[in-house]
Order: structure tokens, then sequence, then C-alpha cells
């Protein structure tokens, strides 16, 4: 039996990674770029409440909340900010907006909670506070991308449905730095949004999140993970969602947007927080990431292996399949979501995120911080 000089061993194992990847971007991601939504014949506007957490966000809930008020929304509908032992000019920039809206509730926190990290404690009081039964979550720092956003997000709402999944991007503005966060935060959308749409949901972010609050009283809140300081949206989504109670949102009325970071060092803390929960997820969902992760952080190491190894021309075919593909995929998601500015750099970017999973990849298996902020 011949052995396999390095060359071959290096291609074979370029080949096999690829079509790893192949699944990947045609069975999942697909869902997203090829996604339209089905026609409904009936739309019930169904009451909402918003809820949003704030702690020290004065100027945010300034620049931000007005966006939340003023949505075009004609069914009964109020806004619950729980701000959570602020200290800044919070509690008078609320006092003031409640002059102007009606639909305004604001809660008042002067008091920690023991015992429970995050903001799971500040989101349960709100969630609690709330009359309606659908839940819109959205952060302080986020503002919907137009006055639909609330009307779009409740109307995937259906007889089966309690949790609705949707976008939540960053503002574009200059810069390397910007590029690679919106590009890092579309990919996560990309997985999270496909894998709902497979029948696989996992999680989802925060900054923009429905779900029904029976479903969260039902489960008995953040009971189960008030121990971890965070995922209280992306832990307790991979807890209760499920093939048929999850819908997901891809129209760009329903996206929020939030202030990026604008230096390294904090959004290399920020993601560090975010990664330190991706351990609690369910096995099925861990392997199916962890499968994908380890292909995507091989797969140029391998791919310039094989070129110098093996014949070049074979090599780049591989290469040329998956870059079709990923291409197509990427072009047509990102016109849904909003980031189509991205794409003349999808191939840099991608290449980037063999460096993002270097640094990241420790953060899988640290302690979570306590802060939320």
């Amino acid at each position: 039996m011949p052995i396999l000089n390095w060359g071959e061993l290096s291609f074979y194992l370029f080949a096999g990674v690829s079509a790893i990847q192949l699944f990947y971007y045609s069975w999942f991601y697909a869902r997203v770029a090829f996604y339209k939504p089905k026609p409904k014949t009936l739309n019930i506007q169904h009451p909402v409440s918003v809820v949003i957490c704030a702690r020290d966000e004065d100027e945010n809930l300034a620049r931000n909340l007005p966006g939340v008020l003023v949505q075009k929304y004609t069914s009964t509908h109020e806004v619950v900010v729980v701000n959570d032992n602020s200290v800044d000019d919070s509690k008078y920039i609320l006092q003031e907006l409640k002059k102007t809206f009606r639909s305004l509730h604001v809660v008042e926190l002067t008091q920690e909670a023991k015992l429970i990290s995050g903001k799971k404690y500040p989101l349960s009081v709100g969630i609690r506070e709330a009359k309606h039964e659908i839940l819109l979550l959205t952060d302080a720092d986020c503002v919907p991308a137009s006055e639909e956003w609330m009307h779009k997000m409740q109307d995937a709402y259906d007889a089966d449905t309690e949790i609705v999944l949707a976008y939540g991007a960053y503002h574009r503005k200059g810069g390397l730095l910007n590029k690679l966060i919106r590009f890092e935060t579309f990919h996560t959308a990309l997985q999270y949004l496909s894998y709902a749409l497979a029948g696989i949901p996992y999680m989802g972010v925060g900054r923009n999140l429905s779900y029904k609050k029976g479903l969260f009283l039902r489960n008995r809140g953040f009971s189960s993970i008030n121990h971890i300081p965070s995922g209280d949206d992306d832990l307790f989504i991979n807890r209760v969602a499920t093939k048929k109670n999850t819908r997901v949102v891809i129209d760009p009325d329903a996206i929020t947007r939030s202030i990026p970071k604008t230096t390294w060092t904090g959004w290399l803390r920020q993601k560090a927080r975010h990664y330190t929960t991706a351990k609690y997820y369910k096995p099925q969902h861990k392997f199916l990431l962890g499968l994908y992760f380890i292909t995507q952080f091989i797969y140029y190491p391998l791919a310039v292996l094989a070129i110098c190894l093996f014949d070049w021309r074979w090599s780049l075919a591989v290469f040329g399949v998956r870059l079709f593909l990923q291409g197509i995929v990427f072009y047509r998601s990102m016109r849904k979501l909003g980031e189509s500015d991205l794409w003349p750099w999808f191939l840099l970017l991608d290449m980037w995120m063999f460096f993002f999973y270097l640094i990241f990849a420790p953060a899988l298996w640290r302690r979570p911080t306590r802060s939320w902020n």
C-alpha cells in the first residue's frame, strides 16, 4: 500500500476541510442568503412590551430611546426601562421623556441583587413589570433602524411562535476596526439565524430579541443560569428554543444598530466576555459550532500548504469552489442584513477570522466576568 507524501496529505486534508466548509455554506448559511418570508394571510397586531435595562447610560438613553418611543405602532404597547442603580443623569433624562411619551414606564432599582451577576436581575424585574405577553428586548445603546421595527418583530408571531430572532448590528463608521467588528457580528448572525431556519436554534442577541413572557415565567426565568455572569440572551435561548417555537425576522426595517467599540482593547474585552458562555451550550450546538470553528481555523493554513506542496492547479480549483459559493452567500446575506459595503473585502475579512479565533479561543475556557456593561 503506497504511503502518502506530505504534499498529497496536505491536499487531501485541505479537500476534506473544504468539503465540510461547503456543507455549512450550502446547508446552513444559504438559508439566510436565499431567505424569503412566507406570505401571511392574516396580520394581527399584538400588544407589545419593549424592555430595556440601563446602568449609567444617560447619553445613550437621550440619543437612542426616542427611536424606540416613536415607533409607528397603532396597537397597545409600552416601553419599560429599568434604571439599574445608575449614578449619572439617567433618572432625570427618563423623567423628561416621560412628560412627552405616555408609553414610557420607568422602573428604578436602588439595590443590587445578591448572588445574581450580570443584568439578569434588572431584566427579570423589567419582564415581570411588563404588562403584555410579547416582549421585545433591546439595549440602551441600540436604536431601531426604522419606525417599523416593533411592527416587523411582532408580526413574526403565530400560534406556535414563542421566540423571534433578529439582527443586532453596529453603526457603519470609518476605519479597519469598524469593518472587523461588523464582519464578526454579521458572521455570528449568519450562524444563529441560519441554524434557526434549519430548525436548530441555539442563541439570540439581547440587542434585538423577542420572546413571550409566559415562556420566561414557565421556565422560571434565568434561575438555571443565574450563577453565570453572562448569558441572559444566548444561554436562555439555548435552553428554551425549539424547532417549533422559534422564528426569525430578516428585514432591513427590523434591524437595530448600536455604537461599536472604538478601541481594540474595548472590543477585545467585550468579545472575550461574550465567548465565555459558549461552553454552556447544548452538546449538539457545541459540536456543530466547534466543527465549523476548527475547519475555519485550519482552512487557510492548509490551503497554503496544499498550494506549495501539491499541484497548485488542483489546490486552487478546490479553493475556488469554496470561494465562489462563499462569495454568493456573503453577497446576498450582506444585502439582506444591511452590510453590503463589507462584501468587496470579504476574502480578507474571512482570512482575518483565523487570527480572530487564535485570539479568542482561550475565552471558551475562561471564567466569565461579572460585569454586564
